[in-house]
């Protein structure tokens, strides 16, 4: 029962490995396209390498730290508030800035965290990242 779920976790990530990749290329399909790079673009790009950097780092080590997908989250927030900045009123705007200091200060609270008490885990994986 253990290798078949192993086997569907596996092809769970490559399925998601794959998605983001055709997105990403869809996505540059579109910027050669038009012509033109915006921050949006940019910052939806990046968004696709952390999701593949995610995928490679729990195919490599089978671990995911779970700041990575505060680092999406917060890429996420950023690229909302630039889309929206001229229709959103201040109280949207607000709420997503402090999202994303809020998000910003659990990423310190796990680093911190993570260099005053180390792991086991991240003593064997020597906090590669």
């Amino acid at each position: 029962m253990e290798s078949l779920l192993g086997v569907v976790e596996l092809v769970g990530l490559v399925v998601i490995g794959l998605a983001t990749s055709f997105a990403m290329a869809q996505e540059g399909w579109k910027i050669a396209g038009l012509g033109e790079v915006s921050i949006t673009d940019l910052l939806l790009m990046f968004l696709y390498l952390e999701i593949l950097a995610m995928v490679v780092r729990y195919l490599r080590l089978g671990q995911l730290p779970v700041r990575f997908p505060l680092y999406i989250a917060m890429v996420s927030l950023a690229r909302d508030l630039i889309l929206r900045f001229n229709d959103a009123t201040e109280f949207h705007l607000l709420a997503l800035c402090a999202g994303i200091v809020m998000l910003a200060c659990g990423v310190l609270i796990l680093r911190y965290g993570q260099s005053r008490f180390p792991s086991e885990d991240d003593q064997e994986a020597g906090h590669a990242e």
